[in-house]
């Protein structure tokens, strides 16, 4: 099983090789952010990794849902397939 360090390396490569641009997004004073940013023409992605059959924790879905209410994309990921179909990179 791929660990979530792992995941989040191998969805990076793939998004910067499909001309993402990403960094590592994080909020000293506010926890549950989201993992990383992706952007790319204009559309900002916020994702959580998570190793595969792991699910976000409450901090971290209120986070989301929050971003979401503001009008961003955020999502959670614990694949890699998960991940190329939220950034609609073909498999």
């Amino acid at each position: 099983m791929i660990s979530e360090k792992k995941l989040e390396r191998r969805c990076c490569d793939i998004a910067k090789a499909n001309g993402w641009y990403t960094r590592k997004f994080s909020s000293p004073s506010n926890r549950g952010v989201p993992d990383r940013i992706f952007i790319r023409g204009g559309r900002v992605e916020f994702i959580e990794f998570k190793a595969p059959g792991k699910l976000p924790t409450k901090l971290q879905l209120h986070e989301l849902n929050e971003i979401s209410k503001h009008g961003a994309m955020a999502s959670w990921c614990d694949s890699v397939d998960m991940f190329k179909a939220r950034l609609r990179i073909p498999t």
